[in-house]
């Protein structure tokens, strides 16, 4: 693969308002990227990009919608010739029983977190396909997109299902001999608003509980969206496809769930 363009290039940031997302935009902005920053919450993300310069192009998106992902690749087109990066990265959280869970919010995390980089990759491959460039797509999946928990069940399915789906886009892309890498992003505790009452109305103990201690874990250990995005575009540079910050939330858990799906042992998940 030829050398990626960072210096001068161009980001393309889904979930960019707040978090992780906004974290990406202002390392890439650091490094001296152009950026387009895409959220569906217009007022956060305009709060975002005011004091930022004109190297940053906000745009107003819906990543459910495919015609919403088709007009924000128009837009980096137009705006700046190209992109050099994507992150697929917005994600919503629902907790709660399965069972309780409502259809509704069930239906939003798989439009979100699944159908969000399906309709980003769909917008995005086939321009950078036909421009022949370096570039590089970064889908946000989750050390819960490896690890299961009690009272996520949406959002470890739909995580999950992000992990299948950037190993598969990589061996496609590899397929073609295209020169666009691919990275899972695995992020660990990361300060972020996610957690803010993903349960809908009537939550049960059990999920303000969970919740309650995901908070605190987020206070105690998270790393800033600042820092976060400092080892993203570090494991970028590497060219590394499995994206993992924070290893020390996932290495030693994932080896011990290797281990017992190879011995056939019982799952152990965390409990709360």
């Amino acid at each position: 693969m030829s050398e990626l363009r960072i210096k001068d290039g161009v980001a393309v940031v889904t979930g960019a308002a707040s978090g992780i997302g906004a974290g990406l935009v202002r390392q890439a902005l650091k490094l001296g990227m152009r950026v387009v920053a895409a959220d569906v919450q217009a007022d956060k993300l305009a709060a975002l990009a005011a004091g930022l310069g004109d190297k940053v192009l906000p745009v107003t998106c819906d990543v459910t919608s495919p015609q919403s992902l088709a007009a924000l690749a128009e837009r980096a087109w137009s705006a700046f010739g190209g992109v050099d990066l994507l992150f697929n990265n917005a994600g919503i959280m629902n907790t709660g029983f399965i069972w309780e869970i409502d259809a509704q919010r069930w239906q939003r995390s798989l439009e979100v977190n699944v159908l969000g980089v399906v309709n980003g990759l769909r917008a995005f491959v086939p321009r950078l396909l036909k421009d022949g460039r370096r570039a590089h797509i970064v889908n946000t999946a989750s050390v819960g997109g490896f690890l299961a928990s009690p009272l996520m069940a949406p959002y470890s399915a739909t995580k999950f299902a992000v992990v299948g789906l950037t190993e598969s886009l990589r061996g496609e892309l590899e397929m073609l001999g295209a020169d666009i890498g691919v990275s899972l992003l695995a992020p660990g505790p990361v300060h972020s608003s996610i957690f803010d009452r993903p349960y809908g109305d009537d939550p049960s103990p059990a999920a303000q509980q969970f919740v309650a201690t995901m908070r605190g874990m987020l206070d105690a250990h998270g790393l800033s969206p600042e820092a976060f995005a400092e080892r993203v575009f570090a494991g970028i540079g590497q060219n590394q496809f499995w994206l993992i910050p924070q290893p020390e939330t996932l290495d030693a858990a994932l080896k011990q769930k290797c281990e017992d799906i190879l011995a056939r042992r019982n799952p152990v998940l965390p409990k709360f």
